[in-house]
């Protein structure tokens, strides 16, 4: 019988990372659930044992990394170990660039970037002490193509990309058994919309097409299992990424065009509804969100070498082929 994992996941009491320690639970394994709002982190214990598996609750906010590293010691303490660290945890705000007072740029990097720091550097403390485990970094198509009112969230999960690939750099020149891997996630279904905060005038929504976090959270799950460098989730992410890496202008003309409309959604209340960038919104919100109509089902994951490589086949042949009729006409001709 395969022996249960230990795993943490941050940002666990709602949307993505609800979803995560549902599935891991389902799997049997020990989840310990970080986030600040205790209610949401209840409810997603009892999730797990229902499926089988065992949950441990440490409220904890990821922007401090002494909450954090108290929180590695518990479940160290609880069961001995850490096999996976999935630095979930994020906040942001939907704002134009001038609108958005430092405080609030401060607070969304210190937990969509430094919270997943503050993250890895507790898993690797335990990782390298015990010779083994797994790190997860949840990125977003939108590490690689930023998009209009959002720049806080962009900018901080780019640094989360370049925070991770200085770390892969290490990890490799020490030979280190720890392995990591970051998923890089398209729009999804979950209740950040409903509870970030907003200055658009209207709800903010997710740029379509909207995939469901339960689907979402297995291609990050076959990331953990096979750490690839990168999983790039989505077909959207794929070429999200991809536009940017080719064709960057273009794209910023793009987004300027559609991704700003996109994200607007029905008007927003004059009486402001509550955020929570600075204090938790201690409630059950669950993994879904409300677009539960318009979001997809399945979604698959691909590791961007295997893209890449792809691409490279694809391109080669294009190239020999064209040869190929172009010799065939010459011949024609003579």
């Amino acid at each position: 019988m395969t022996q249960p994992r230990i795993a943490v996941v941050t940002g666990a009491s709602a949307g993505v990372g609800r979803a995560l320690s549902r599935a891991l639970g389902a799997r049997g394994d020990r989840v310990a659930l970080l986030a600040r709002g205790r209610v949401g982190l209840e409810a997603a214990a009892q999730e797990i044992e229902a499926r089988g598996g065992e949950a441990l609750v440490l409220p904890t906010d990821v922007s401090d990394a002494d909450q954090v590293f108290a929180a590695a010691e518990r479940v160290v303490q609880r069961w001995g170990r850490i096999d996976l660290w999935i630095n979930n945890a994020m906040a942001t705000i939907f704002s134009r660039v001038p609108d958005v007072t430092p405080a609030e740029f401060r607070r969304v990097t210190e937990v969509t970037y430094l919270g997943q720091v503050n993250g890895t550097l507790a898993a690797l403390r335990q990782m390298q002490t015990q010779g083994s485990g797994t790190i997860v970094q949840v990125g977003s198509a939108l590490a690689y193509r930023s998009i209009p009112l959002q720049s806080a969230y962009c900018g901080a999960k780019a640094a989360v990309r370049g925070f991770t690939d200085s770390l892969r750099s290490e990890l490799e020149h020490e030979h280190s058994p720890v392995r990591l891997t970051m998923v890089h996630l398209p729009a999804v279904n979950t209740p950040q919309f409903d509870w970030a905060r907003s200055r658009m005038g209207a709800e903010p929504q997710p740029v379509p097409p909207i995939y469901a976090p339960d689907d979402v959270a297995h291609q990050i799950l076959r990331a953990a299992d096979t750490a690839p460098r990168e999983m790039w989730i989505g077909a959207p992410a794929v070429e999200s990424i991809l536009g940017t890496l080719a064709v960057p202008a273009i794209m910023d003309r793009m987004m300027a065009r559609k991704a700003w409309d996109n994200q607007m959604g029905a008007p927003m209340a004059e009486d402001a509804r509550p955020d929570n960038l600075f204090t938790p919104v201690d409630r059950d919100m669950g993994a879904e969100g409300r677009f539960g109509p318009r979001t997809r089902g399945g979604v698959t994951g691909w590791p961007a070498s295997t893209v890449r490589i792809g691409l490279a086949a694809a391109g080669i042949a294009g190239v020999l082929g064209t040869g190929w009729m172009i010799s065939e006409a010459t011949k024609r001709r003579r």
